[in-house]
């Protein structure tokens, strides 16, 4: 089985990635048991990774052109969920979809059980981009502006229902996996543009019409986060305002595994998930967070040259699409940390704690090497080149 995996084109570029998201692995499984976690999430992450690397094999046990046959249905199956979702959320249906922290984003496996979670809106991300890679193949409308509404409809849609949940954070993964995949596809850059103003017109029907009120206040937080206003810092500016001293008192060298401050008497909440990138930068200083930021611009290039050296359309596209997940949830996660992104429940792709993310991008891994792997003889003109 092993073997099968390996065998294919661009092996050394494969290793390097693997090797890469190995590191990530390792630091993250570092950070989470430094900060003690109350109920040994250090060790339900070994058993997710685990998990994750089996997600990981079977996704290359079988030619990636195959899902797509099969990305429509995956994908309405996904929304299906989702709107599952929403009906446990309206209908008060806690004993499925259980409602946690504010929100309503998961399905119990087993009623009444909290013991095996899925997290629907993990499963949209993978689908989305397979069902968008499918549809652009082979197609050139796109290239103009009535041809963009399929793919921004495609798109639309699950934005709106986990929006709903709500969930913001996963909401912002979408836009930046479209831009890209019709960027790469040859959608004409005025288009792009036309509909990105288009997007900012109808932002205030979003913000006022779907958001709720502590969403709107984490993007509001974006704006407030240097003023000095006591009330705010001690309560929806806290987890910012700790995060960046957290950040910020690493300097260059940090202050040590398990020795910090901020590990020992824990003041920012989720220190094992969301914000595990502070804890990483105060530990091991400016020199340990720019370590993590070069492994993930590592897997980036190795992900734009596996789609750059694809001719297959859907492997190109499927490719650009995972490597830009990959992108946006590391840009939010670190942003967030930082103050540039507003404070969502997004997590660090290979390094924080979580079941259902880190399946995902074991999949989403999985997947992008099995594009390496395989390319087709081209025997037609490239696609997405145009005069």
């Amino acid at each position: 089985m092993l073997t099968r995996i390996w065998h294919g084109r661009l092996g050394g570029l494969r290793l390097i990635m693997i090797l890469a998201i190995a590191l990530l692995l390792f630091i993250g499984l570092g950070a989470i048991h430094a900060t003690h976690p109350p109920h040994g999430e250090d060790r339900k992450q070994l058993i997710w990774i685990a998990l994750g690397l089996l997600a990981f094999t079977i996704a290359n046990l079988f030619h990636y052109r195959r899902l797509g046959r099969l990305s429509y249905p995956l994908f309405i199956l996904s929304l299906s969920l989702l709107v599952l979702v929403l009906m446990g959320k309206y209908l008060q249906l806690n004993s499925i979809v259980p409602y946690v922290r504010g929100a309503s984003r998961w399905i119990n496996i087993i009623p009444g059980s909290s013991l095996v979670r899925l997290q629907p809106s993990e499963l949209a991300k993978l689908t989305y981009i397979l069902a968008l890679a499918w549809y652009l193949r082979h197609r050139k409308n796109y290239r103009t502006l009535t041809g963009l509404v399929a793919p921004f409809t495609l798109t639309l849609v699950p934005m709106v229902f986990i929006l709903l949940q709500p969930d913001l954070g996963t909401v912002l993964l979408f836009l930046p996996i479209l831009f890209a995949v019709l960027f790469v596809a040859g959608a004409r850059i005025k288009h792009l543009l036309a509909v990105v103003a288009l997007g900012i017109l109808f932002m205030p029907i979003f913000y006022y019409g779907l958001m709720e009120n502590y969403q709107k206040e984490r993007i509001e937080g974006l704006f407030k986060q240097n003023i000095d206003d006591p009330e705010w810092l001690r309560g929806h500016g806290y987890q910012l305002y700790q995060s960046k001293i957290c950040i910020g008192s690493g300097r260059l060298t940090g202050h040590g595994f398990q020795l910090s401050p901020y590990v020992r008497y824990k003041p920012t909440p989720d220190q094992h998930n969301d914000f595990i990138f502070a804890i990483i930068a105060h530990q091991w200083g400016f020199r340990g967070a720019l370590l993590v930021l070069a492994l993930y611009c590592l897997i980036i290039l190795c992900g734009v040259e596996i789609a750059h050296s694809q001719t297959d359309p859907f492997g190109r596209l499927l490719a650009v699409g995972i490597t830009a997940l990959f992108a946006a949830q590391m840009f939010i996660n670190v942003g967030m940390t930082m103050g540039l992104t507003p404070v969502t429940g997004m997590t660090l792709p290979f390094v924080s704690y979580g079941g259902s993310s880190l399946l995902t991008n074991f999949l989403a891994l999985g997947l992008l090497i099995n594009v390496a792997r395989h390319r087709p003889y081209q025997i037609a003109p490239k696609s997405f080149e145009f005069d």
